[in-house]
């Protein structure tokens, strides 16, 4: 499933005795691979539809078909596969995590092997002399250094061969066709040269044992660096699941109980106390209380619940101690409903196919033709030797063609690349977000936390009958200073940040959905809703007005009275960070439709949109919402990057195309996005955006230096200069372009340090 298709909702496609079966995949690591294998398993009868999740070396198959027959048909296809079930899913995540490290470690240690026998041999065809064959001596020197090549090749390149071998089973080519005929072809030339030395002609009497010994070192070290580059991209999943509480209290018997998240029965009853972790979803039957709902809707204030309210998985109980009915449990709470979307999200973005192996794909067939083609003309239209001048041509071209400074094209770029990014404060998980982030065209932006501050500050007093607004902030602050809710914190704070000095409360009591009263000084004071003042009969006169007038500014105005006499208006907002209108105009000037996604209430998004410059917003959003606005936006064409802070935004992160996480948001946040940044402003998704597309054209011409040495090199390599001048390409002028081709790619990529984002 690609990043442009939207999983379907129609029942009617799908049986009803269809299952899902989840299978751990091994040996798979590109795009290619997660194509063969959704291929194969969808012919496989009774399979209604396959999605490999390649960072969780995992497929999902729904349908009929025995899981017996779903391995057989991997394994058939060159992977390994085995069952696993749901509730594993944590241990899935850490077996991917070990062997991630595992593979890692090995490639490392297979690069030294080959490097540790390449390094010296190609010293000593640069400083020494040229590894010819003319002497019994050189003979016998070069055969045991062909046999050690052999071990290179069957400890440290066994992985290449074994992979070629796979791919020609399925009838394809890759980059491991490539490399195992490349080294294999010049080891086995080299061991005819070292065998048979007479027949072939003198000039062409050189050995290649470094050539393969360094091909197979650098393609590993070039492997190595992409599995370190993509990380531990399971965290997310593992950080959501870490959301719900292991345990909940429950009631039977009339007892209260601790048991074991997996025992909570639907209809149960749940008694949460403050601080605590919500367990499961239900709708209270007990109790008030204030729950932060900030992992779902994104917004810092908290909630009042009462009687009848619902209340959710993951969310934190603040205030009161409620008992609530079990509604949803397991696999149906709101929390398990967004693991699963952010895994669908995943599933829908599979790594970008790499050109390297697009080309290869054709590259290959292609030279192996041409050194086929090579050898049957000079057999029979060649002078004598014939067979020795077409044992040359078809080597020389099948060397020249061996993709040496491709395995290192990209990988070079992107490590160059992801270096300047992290020098703007911007880190990006993978090579493939690096390379994409060019593309996009629409940029998602959440409100709270992202292009505001997310933390409610005081915006304005507006004063009324002679008060004061150093006496207004004491004596609201004291009012409020017991209270934990962020609208009561941030007015604490604003007192303090005036030198207020806090007084104590007596006669504290709270309204429930209105406000609170309490005794401070020997004055009664009032702090809460238009509801509360008119029930205590406070006359507001014109500051209705006045408080609509804030509201209408994405402010929450609050009513202040002492002794029955109205005070103040106190307004909160979540105020907009300083850098962020720049940011978003530096977006737009670049070409990049910029939108506005916020689960707030839509008056409060409009004024913030106002004040931004942003003309397209969606309010009231809720996390299943939100990736769904990434699906329609991407249905349309278009390249979409999200950004956002909070776990509510992990599904769109995960789904859209590039996924920008703020670094002071939460980690789910941060770990379902492809790229974070780390300093908070959105300047840094301009950042990103340049350095991208200055390493997609750095990528771009790497790939570019690293074919044009080898397909400009085929012609003549198979001979097409010696009809007119007499010359044959020899396998040493072959070996040199592969190495020129090396030493430009990452000549290249190193200029990329040069390059700097626009200043602000």
């Amino acid at each position: 499933m690609n990043k442009n298709s939207v999983p379907t909702n129609d029942m009617k496609t799908i049986n009803v005795h269809s299952v899902v079966e989840t299978l751990r995949i091994s040996g798979a690591s590109c795009a290619s691979c997660v194509s063969k294998i959704e291929g194969v398993l969808h012919k496989v009868p009774g399979v209604e539809s396959a999605a490999m999740n390649l960072a969780q070396s995992t497929v999902s198959v729904t349908g009929q078909a025995p899981v017996s027959t779903l391995i057989n048909a991997i394994k058939a296809a060159g992977y390994g596969a085995e069952n696993i079930t749901d509730s594993s899913d944590e241990n899935v995540l850490d077996e991917k995590e070990k062997a991630d490290e595992a593979y890692y470690k090995r490639l490392m240690r297979e690069m030294w092997i080959a490097l540790s026998l390449g390094i010296p041999l190609m010293i000593y065809s640069l400083v020494i002399g040229e590894m010819t064959v003319t002497t019994v001596m050189e003979r016998m020197v070069w055969l045991a250094v062909g046999l050690l090549t052999l071990g290179v090749m069957f400890f440290a390149g066994k992985h290449f061969y074994v992979g070629a071998w796979k791919s020609l089973a399925n009838h394809s080519a890759n980059m491991d066709t490539l490399i195992a005929l490349g080294t294999g072809t010049a080891w086995l030339y080299s061991m005819v040269v070292v065998f048979f030395p007479s027949i072939v002609p003198e000039m062409a009497r050189h050995v290649y044992f470094e050539a393969t010994a360094m091909i197979i070192g650098l393609i590993n070290l070039g492997l190595a660096l992409e599995v370190k580059a993509r990380g531990r991209t399971s965290e997310a999943i593992k950080r959501l699941i870490g959301l719900q509480p292991k345990t909940a209290r429950v009631v039977r018997n009339g007892e209260e109980i601790d048991i074991a998240i997996e025992q909570v029965q639907l209809g149960d009853h749940v008694r949460v106390r403050p601080g605590e972790k919500i367990s499961v979803d239900g709708v209270v039957v007990e109790g008030h209380t204030a729950v932060d709902e900030s992992m779902l809707t994104g917004e810092p204030m908290p909630v009042e619940k009462s009687e009848g309210d619902e209340v959710v998985a993951g969310t934190i109980n603040k205030t009161g101690s409620i008992l609530f009915n079990a509604t949803r449990v397991g696999k149906d709470t709101a929390l398990a409903q967004i693991i699963n979307m952010v895994k669908r999200a995943q599933n829908s973005k599979p790594p970008i196919g790499r050109l390297a192996d697009v080309i290869s794909a054709y590259f290959v067939p292609v030279v192996m033709i041409i050194a086929v083609a090579s050898a049957l003309v000079w057999l029979n239209f060649g002078p004598d030797p014939a067979v020795a001048f077409a044992m040359v041509s078809a080597t020389t071209v099948l060397i020249i063609a061996c993709p040496c400074a491709l395995g290192l094209a990209t990988p070079m770029s992107v490590m160059v690349g992801v270096g300047k990014a992290a020098e703007a404060g911007v880190l990006i998980r993978n090579g493939e977000a690096l390379q994409m982030a060019s593309k996009i065209r629409t940029m998602i932006l959440d409100k709270t936390g992202t292009i505001t501050l997310g933390a409610p500050k005081v915006t304005d007093v507006v004063l009324a009958n002679g008060f004061t607004e150093p006496d207004v902030m004491q004596l609201a602050a004291s009012l409020e200073a017991g209270s934990e809710h962020p609208l009561a914190m941030a007015i604490v704070e604003s007192a303090q940040e005036r030198g207020a000095e806090l007084h104590k409360v007596s006669q504290f009591k709270a309204i429930a959905g209105h406000g609170v009263e309490a005794e401070v000084d020997g004055k009664r004071l009032l702090f809460g809703n238009e509801k509360l003042m008119r029930e205590r009969n406070i006359a507001l006169t014109d500051n209705v007005a006045k408080a609509q007038l804030l509201a209408s500014e994405a402010k929450t105005p609050m009513y202040f009275a002492v002794d029955n006499q109205f005070a103040a208006i106190i307004a909160v907002a979540d105020p907009i960070k300083e850098d962020s209108i720049a940011a978003i105009k530096r977006l737009q000037k670049s070409g990049i439709r910029v939108v506005m996604l916020t689960g707030d209430n839509r008056d409060t998004a409009k004024a913030v949109a106002a004040k931004v410059g942003i003309t397209e917003f969606f309010a009231e959003v809720l996390p299943e919402e939100k990736s769904k606005k990434v699906q329609v936006l991407q249905m349309e064409g278009e390249i979409v990057g999200m950004t956002g802070d909070g776990i509510n935004d992990a599904p769109a992160l995960a789904m859209a195309n590039v996924g920008f996480a703020i670094g002071t948001g939460t980690d789910v946040a941060i770990e379902s996005a492809d790229i974070t940044l780390m300093r908070g402003s959105l300047h840094g998704l301009a950042d990103a955006i340049a350095v991208s597309k200055a390493t997609l054209r750095n990528i771009k011409q790497n790939l570019f230096g690293a074919f044009i040495y080898n397909v400009a090199g085929v012609p003549f390599a198979a001979g097409v200069l010696y009809p007119f001048f007499g010359l044959l390409l020899s396998p040493v002028i072959a070996g040199a372009a592969m190495a020129f081709s090396s030493l430009t790619v990452v000549m290249n990529a190193n200029r990329l340090r040069l390059f700097k984002a626009q200043e602000h």
